[in-house]
């Protein structure tokens, strides 16, 4: 998110814009958490996680009275255009303050990559790398005392992250809250392993599909013998450097957003498909489901025979 801020405060004075940053988000607005930013504000962040402008929740914020309190609350401070980062209830903010008459941009920040209408999220690409490097850690403990292990990874609605993450450290078995799966299969398929030669096997489970403890245990009770080792990465999946491909998709979405408001337009979720950053209605974005990348899941499943 930094790397967004960045771009937003770097882009709008670019364009002689005067930029405001809000403190804790929905909850900054309605307690006039509001600073002026310049250059300096955003110097020596584009390389560090998380965010300078901090993050809240917000009820009084999902109520009507307490939208149009943040609404009147921009307009007296002058503000006539609002960039939010966030997930579906920062977008949801947006959209029903852009009614209110404010214009706003939504720029998709949530690791779990569950926003539609762009391929990626900012910080998807970070989030999938720090599992991958996990997962790289655990298979060295793995081979050396020859043992399985289960890793549960973030993803309430979303398998994502467990779908990237398993393709690029070659999991034996992916398991996501969009597919159905079959207990039986996992652990007949950890000890076909084991009885070809393997000495290690890895099962990455999205949270969604249920906790790794009760995976693993279901897998021992099927073969008592391969007894994986649980690891639950939790939040260690939402810090550390961003990446590479995260600071760029951030600015260029900072950038785009500014622009976007520049011409006029608002109420837009900004994105980025096949390589090309696009507005969507916040509307559609709101209300439509992330397709699944099922040709992914099945290059995983082929992969991993």
């Amino acid at each position: 998110m930094n790397a967004a801020i960045r771009a937003v405060v770097r882009a709008a004075l670019f364009n002689g814009i005067e930029v405001f940053g809000i403190q804790r988000g929905y909850q900054g607005l309605l307690n006039q958490d509001i600073r002026p930013m310049d250059l300096r504000s955003v110097g020596d962040i584009i390389q560090r996680g998380g965010t300078i402008l901090q993050s809240a929740r917000c009820q009084e914020f999902r109520t009507e009275e307490g939208q149009r309190k943040g609404a009147d609350i921009l307009r007296a401070q002058g503000i006539d255009g609002l960039i939010v980062i966030g997930g579906d209830g920062s977008y949801q903010g947006a959209n029903k303050l852009s009614k209110l008459g404010i214009k706003t941009m939504g720029l998709p920040g949530t690791i779990d990559n569950d926003i539609s209408y762009t391929d990626y999220t900012i910080g998807f690409d970070t989030a999938v790398s720090i599992v991958v490097d996990a997962v790289n850690k655990l298979r060295d403990t793995m081979s050396s005392h020859e043992r399985s292990s289960v890793v549960e990874v973030m993803g309430r609605h979303c398998g994502d992250i467990a779908l990237y993450a398993g393709v690029a450290s070659g999991a034996e078995s992916i398991l996501v809250p969009e597919v159905p799966f079959d207990i039986d299969e996992v652990a007949q398929r950890m000890k076909h392993n084991f009885e070809a030669g393997k000495r290690h096997s890895i099962v990455i489970v999205a949270e969604g599909v249920g906790r790794g403890e009760d995976v693993a245990q279901g897998i021992i009770e099927r073969c008592p013998t391969v007894e994986p080792r649980v690891t639950v990465l939790g939040h260690i999946q939402r810090g550390g450097t961003p990446t590479a491909f995260d600071r760029i998709l951030a600015s260029r979405l900072g950038d785009f957003a500014v622009r976007k408001l520049m011409e006029g337009d608002s109420g837009k979720g900004c994105g980025m498909i096949r390589g090309e950053l696009v507005a969507t209605d916040i509307d559609k974005v709101v209300n439509t489901k992330k397709e699944f990348n099922m040709e992914l899941y099945e290059l995983a499943t082929r992969l991993s025979q």
